[in-house]
């Protein structure tokens, strides 16, 4: 009799150690505009009801959201509640604390800061691509900068756990955990890499929330003087799921573009910034696309060269695109159809005539950095293996600051750059 009253007692303390509504992975990313947040969390199983207490100097106000069963993995024994909540409305630059949670267990206690309300806010971002789960050599920075109040919001070109889907969804899961610290104070703005392509990207369209109606494959936000699109490089290299995704991407982009660079709204934001994982120049060894002349994301589909990118970039004036996939740094010159368009011989970066190229995906994966080859090209500025992320500050309508650090020179900037611009338009 005793026996078996143990034999049940240990089986109820195992099952129990299976249900959990304690929120985990919990992360911010702008809304429908700068003024909304969306607070992302996950939890073992299904709860009450999905809540973000908040306010400005104390949980004064409530919202409450809906949650998703996600089922991650071949054999779909893995399965989580991932929660979104919108805080709608919120008061320009000011700092809110929030947890997240139901009455059956909360978050700890974190904060953020929203969005100034003018076009002349200073917003200061980090960006990288290709941090994995496993040697994740940038983190333990960015950590401490995040909780410093560095930044506003981060941007993470692509390539996130190596991979989300592996085993059936544990190291996604230990992912999101990681980047916590960061993810839960400051906007964390995602596109896809080759990376997260398993059942057709369903982890990264599970586990992130971006603005728009694509599930975060292509978006766009504004913060301050600069108009951010994100897209997708993927769906050129990933056909099977269909050649729509690739038009209906392009049609959307054209369509930003055209909004983004009309008289009023470029008066207000002039800068345009572009990312996305895949690069349309490097000059890294291997068989990468972008080793090769006609890179599909620059040029269009292999053989009819039909919606590529480049051009769109061209006519409509971008600014600055930034990519990752390379486990390395790169600037390039100001650049189109491989032609360098320099602003001057003194100053290339002070009104060019095309778009500058700047490639950071070396934040750190278990795959280390990608080699160059031995050559310089003309149309590379700077090149460096170290591993490291980007910071970049918009300092105002005509002037933009970038730096690449390095972690392995422990904090060093090794690289910089300011881009002035006196006027924005078309390069055409």
């Amino acid at each position: 009799m005793v026996l078996r009253f143990v034999v049940i007692l240990c089986c109820i303390k195992l099952i129990s150690s299976f249900v959990s509504y304690q929120p985990e992975q919990v992360h911010l990313s702008y809304g429908g505009n700068p003024y909304e947040i969306v607070v992302m969390w996950s939890t073992t199983n299904q709860t009450n009801e999905s809540v973000v207490e908040y306010g400005i100097g104390g949980l004064i106000k409530q919202a409450t959201g809906l949650s998703t069963l996600f089922v991650s993995g071949d054999n779909e024994t893995r399965s989580q509640y991932i929660h979104r909540v919108t805080l709608l409305q919120l008061t320009p630059r000011s700092k809110y604390v929030y947890h997240c949670g139901s009455d059956q267990g909360w978050s700890d206690l974190f904060w953020f800061m929203t969005s100034s309300d003018e076009s002349t806010w200073t917003p200061q971002l980090a960006i990288f691509g290709d941090l994995g789960n496993e040697n994740a050599r940038s983190l333990p920075h960015l950590q401490e900068e995040v909780q410093r109040g560095m930044y506003d919001a981060i941007l993470h070109v692509g390539d996130f756990a190596y991979d989300m889907d592996s085993e059936n969804g544990l190291i996604g899961d230990e992912f999101m955990k990681q980047i916590q610290p960061i993810s839960a104070y400051v906007p964390y703005m995602t596109c896809p890499g080759n990376h997260e392509e398993a059942y057709n990207f369903s982890n990264y369209r599970a586990r992130f929330n971006m603005p728009g109606n694509s599930e975060g494959l292509w978006y766009s936000f504004n913060m301050g003087p600069v108009h951010f699109i994100s897209v997708s490089t993927e769906v050129y290299y990933f056909l099977e799921y269909g050649l729509k995704l690739v038009t209906k991407q392009y049609a959307w982009l054209e369509q930003d573009l055209q909004e983004a660079t009309s008289p009023e709204n470029r008066s207000v934001r002039p800068w345009i910034v572009m990312y996305g994982h895949r690069p349309m120049y490097c000059s890294n060894t291997g068989d990468d696309d972008c080793t090769h002349y006609g890179t599909y994301t620059r040029v269009g589909l292999p053989f009819l060269h039909w919606f590529g990118m480049e051009k769109l970039l061209y006519d409509y004036g971008v600014d600055l695109v930034i990519w990752a996939h390379e486990h390395s740094y790169e600037r390039l010159w100001p650049l189109y159809d491989y032609r360098v368009h320099n602003g001057s011989y003194e100053e290339p970066y002070r009104d060019p005539g095309a778009p500058v190229h700047i490639i950071s995906g070396s934040a750190g994966c278990k795959e280390d950095t990608s080699p160059f080859r031995g050559d310089l090209p003309y149309w590379s500025a700077f090149r460096s293996t170290d591993y490291g992320y980007m910071r970049m500050r918009i300092f105002n309508k005509t002037h933009l600051y970038m730096e690449q650090i390095s972690v392995d020179k422990e904090g060093e900037v090794i690289d910089h750059i300011w881009l002035i611009k006196n006027s924005h338009g078309s390069y055409a």
